[in-house]
């Protein structure tokens, strides 16, 4: 049996090393062509994306989507004569909620509702009267106000919990607007008849904005300018009140805090109060705020806070008349005309010399109507875990604005005081807001005559009673905490009100808005990237200090949703100081100047002319100093337009890349290759 021997022939050391070199300079080789070739393939699906929808286009879909659209048929399903015999139905629905749910309705809901209606009742009653005061109206229109508007939005709204009738900051801006222009005391009619145009045109912008989704015109009074201006107002609110609880005669009737403690104090020096008024008024206010006390220390009494201004009224009445106070000082409403709402049409001045301020009143009026109402209808839907559609909700408020200037109603909105009363009292729908317009409605027909006693100084203060809610340092605090911007638009709004006028604070907080937005589209933040160690993520070196630069490259990240006229020039200035500053730390460090500078276009999705006119500035900058300009993730409208302009064919296809990691990729092979070509 023989032996085979096997001979293994091993190359010379110095052979195994250079083919094992060149074998790995082959595979890196063909690794980075072919990530080059899944680059540049990238780049060619962004280059031929096809043309966006034409301008026409866009706003034809724009003013289709903007119109209210009803629900309508199934499009899937065939149309038959069934489904044509449910549009009407569909549409019924749509336009009046109660049609839909009120099919479900069962007694054991009604009851709930039934005690939150009547619970509810006897907080508005006395509300309605001194919110009437308010406006300067006589006491009745805020009962009328409180039955009609109730009842038309119990059949077009659909939140559950919200409580419709006057409320203060609205009150307050009838008051502070049209007095201006029709003086109450001198011409009580006229300026009825004002208040129910402006109520008219209230509704009328009301219902537009929601059946054309106008909504976003709300979002021109931020959070920020509402909690200034809701504070603002309650003070003012509260020192007009000083008024009926000190019983002065005669008070100036503007709503700056200056002339209002200067007619106080002249009134207190000159001995024009009268302190039985105020003895009346304290007493009750002590008395109301201390049931609100144990009302939120104890859920179960609810109803004690919900009653105690009903119980004031009764209780300041009786022992008005009881003890003929009234003839002793005491003011008392006197004035008091009950019945059903009496039809205004008539009055409606649409040919006066006044209605284009009527019009602007109206707006305003809208405007915060709807903040408030929306805002309080959907912190409770939000609560229950239902979605409240605001368009509808406009639409359901305008049109019982409208029907109510026509039935001696002024603007109705939702109250949060009242909507927590009815939530609280455990209300299932809008039938509450039903059971308390007809309960207001019964008193209207049967009990005005027993309300002519009631002292004015308990309907003051029944209203101071209600403002702590408006003046929300907390959140005025949380505001200042996270953006000293919007503090300042709160700011202004508060300090506008208390100082200038209603119309004043708005217009401060709106400029003010509209200056942080104007200041942010033109010098909008750029910034400088750099890579995560270990990743192919480029995120801003600021916020991310470990973040690394590349040698010889410069990425700058544009933070503008549009690089338009007015901010292109700004942002081709602070690249180009940065390009600067870059060559030069570069020089410094012997690491060999700026070669490619990378633009990442990620967050601009649009330009314009300017903006094309500054990029291709920036390139020839760029040339001119023997940098390249690299384009990542430009948008689609952003890349179709720069191929329209023949910017693309400038700067050259292969300079344009899908993202920040492929052009640095891209960037870094040419730089090897001494950019001879791309």
């Amino acid at each position: 049996m023989g032996t085979t021997t096997t001979t293994t022939t091993t190359p010379p050391s110095d052979t195994f090393p250079i083919m094992e070199l060149q074998q790995l300079d082959a595979d890196a080789a063909a690794s980075s062509t072919a990530a080059a070739a899944a680059a540049s393939e990238r780049g060619k699906w962004l280059l031929s994306s096809p043309n966006p929808p034409s301008p026409w286009q866009e706003i034809y879909t724009s003013v289709k989507e903007t119109v209210l659209i009803l629900p309508q048929p199934n499009n899937r399903q065939p149309r038959t004569n069934t489904n044509n015999n449910k549009w009407p139905i569909l549409f019924l629905q749509a336009l009046f909620p109660i049609l839909k749910w009120g099919r479900n309705y069962k007694a054991t809901k009604f009851k709930n509702d039934l005690m939150a209606g009547l619970t509810l009742a006897s907080l508005c009653i006395p509300q309605s009267i001194g919110y009437a005061n308010l406006a300067n109206l006589d006491p009745q229109y805020g009962l009328y106000t409180s039955v009609v508007p109730p009842l038309i939005y119990a059949l077009m709204g659909s939140s559950r919990e919200i409580a419709i009738g006057p409320v203060a900051v609205v009150s307050l801006l009838l008051s502070a607007m049209i007095s201006k222009l029709v003086d109450p005391t001198v011409d009580p009619a006229g300026y009825r008849r004002f208040v129910f145009t402006v109520t008219f045109f209230t509704g009328t912008f009301q219902a537009l904005f929601g059946l054309f989704r106008l909504g976003f015109l709300i979002d021109f009074l931020s959070h920020a300018a509402i909690v200034g201006f809701m504070g603002g107002a309650a003070i003012v609110i509260g020192l007009q009140q000083l008024k009926g609880l000190l019983g002065i005669t005669h008070f100036t009737t503007k709503t700056d805090v200056v002339s209002v403690v200067g007619a106080v104090a002249k009134a207190l020096i000159h001995h024009q109060w009268l302190p039985l008024n105020f003895v009346i008024g304290c007493t009750f206010l002590i008395f109301i705020l201390a049931t609100r006390f144990v009302g939120r220390r104890n859920k179960k009494l609810f109803w004690l806070p919900a009653m105690a201004p009903l119980f004031s009224v009764v209780l300041s009445t009786l022992i008005v008349y009881l003890t003929k106070a009234d003839k002793h000082g005491v003011k008392i409403v006197k004035h008091f005309k009950g019945g059903i709402n009496p039809i205004s049409v008539n009055q409606l001045d649409f040919g006066g010399q006044h209605v284009g301020q009527a019009a602007k009143i109206g707006l305003i009026c809208s405007l915060i109507a709807l903040t408030e109402a929306i805002a309080v209808g959907r912190s409770f839907a939000s609560i229950k875990g239902y979605h409240l559609d605001g368009n509808k909700e406009m639409v359901a408020m305008g049109f019982m604005n409208v029907i109510g200037s026509c039935t001696s109603c002024y603007t109705a909105t939702g109250s949060f005081s009242r909507t927590a009363v009815n939530f609280s009292a455990g209300c299932e729908t809008v039938v509450s807001n039903i059971v308390m317009a007809i309960t207001v409605l019964i008193s209207l027909l049967l009990f005005t005559r027993l309300l002519y006693y009631t002292p004015l100084a308990i309907l003051a203060s029944i209203i101071l009673s209600a403002l702590p809610g408006l003046i929300d340092v907390n959140e005025a605090y949380n505001i200042w905490k996270v953006d000293k911007l919007d503090f300042l638009v709160c700011i202004g709004a508060f300090f506008g009100v208390l100082f200038g006028s209603v119309e004043i604070g708005l217009l401060v907080a709106v400029a003010i808005s509209f200056a942080k937005i104007i200041v942010s589209s033109i010098k909008p933040s750029t910034e400088v990237l750099g890579r995560l160690p270990g990743t192919d993520i480029f995120c801003n070196q600021l916020q991310y200090p470990v973040a690394t630069k590349i040698p010889g490259i410069l990425i700058v990240r544009i933070n503008s949703g549009t690089l338009c006229f007015a901010n292109a020039n700004f942002i081709r200035g602070r690249i180009m100081k940065w390009v600067k500053d870059e060559n030069h730390r570069s020089e410094e460090s012997t690491k060999g100047g700026l070669r490619v500078m990378i633009l990442d276009m990620t967050n601009v999705m649009n330009i314009d002319t300017s903006g094309i006119h500054a990029i291709k500035e920036l390139h020839k900058e760029l040339i001119s100093r023997g940098i390249e300009l690299a384009m990542a993730n430009p948008r689609w409208q952003v890349i179709t337009k720069m191929k329209a302009s023949k910017f693309i064919e400038k700067i050259g296809p292969g300079w344009i890349f899908l993202s920040v990691s492929d052009a640095v990729d891209a960037s870094l092979r040419l730089k090897s290759n001494g950019f001879n070509s791309c």
